[in-house]
């Protein structure tokens, strides 16, 4: 049977209300500084950046957010036994939210649903961590260390997770389809994961609003709305 594999960026959670990044619209254009709240050195080396970084994250779109038909196009695919993997550079946890399983996806950046001590490895909830903000806690240390609380994401300055990022790879090499949505695949290494998977054979569909670097590797590129393209491309593939 067919392997799909799906990198999906910031554009795919647009629908759920969560602003991307790059695009028109996109948090580092309305805020250019709001880049260094997640950007490593300059959060370990300023108390002020992390208040204003737990802040950011205790307003986030996120935890209002629901999937979209688009997330939900996936999780269908994936219950009609069509095999499934995504590879997602969304921190969100919505495909999961969907109802897609946790072992078909692989988050390379991270996730911002869980807090990691940069001191002794420790992951803890980010919704215990938040409500510690909320009662008065500008920058909650780690309660087994005391040492410097993050986001389980992967910030800027920082490598992905080697294993994670391997295991994607080869997913791309096996792939017979690689279908890039809402991702303006130009952050490596991910991005770079659409030419792995062209480069070996697989046909390359990218799904996004804007013009990207493998646009001319692509067998097809889509610009209408995600949350209507990806569910009928998508059903194409669907088995039963």
């Amino acid at each position: 049977m067919t392997l799909i594999a799906l990198l999906t960026g910031a554009g795919i959670s647009t629908d759920s209300g969560i602003p991307d990044y790059r695009g028109p619209n996109g948090l580092w254009r309305r805020d250019p500084g709001a880049e260094k709240l997640v950007t490593y050195d300059y959060y370990m080396a300023d108390p002020e950046i992390r208040r204003r970084s737990w802040l950011m994250r205790r307003d986030a779109e996120t935890w209002g957010a629901e999937p979209n038909a688009a997330h939900v196009a996936i999780a269908e695919l994936e219950r009609s036994g069509t095999p499934v993997r995504v590879l997602t550079q969304n921190v969100d946890g919505l495909h999961q939210m969907a109802g897609l399983p946790p072992r078909k996806v692989l988050e390379l950046h991270g996730t911002a649903r869980s807090v990691l001590c940069t001191d002794c490895g420790v992951r803890s909830s980010m919704a215990d961590a938040l409500a510690r903000v909320e009662a008065g806690e500008a920058d909650p240390p780690c309660l087994a260390c005391g040492g410097i609380l993050k986001s389980a994401t992967v910030m800027f300055g920082e490598a992905l997770d080697p294993a994670v990022l391997g295991e994607a790879m080869g997913i791309a090499k096996a792939c017979e389809v690689l279908i890039a949505v809402g991702t303006t695949l130009q952050v490596h290494p991910a991005a770079s994961l659409a030419g792995i998977a062209a480069e070996g054979g697989a046909r390359l569909i990218i799904v996004n609003a804007e013009a990207t670097p493998y646009d001319a590797m692509a067998a097809e590129v889509v610009r209408e709305p995600i949350g209507t393209a990806l569910p009928k491309l998508l059903a194409g593939y669907r088995l039963g």
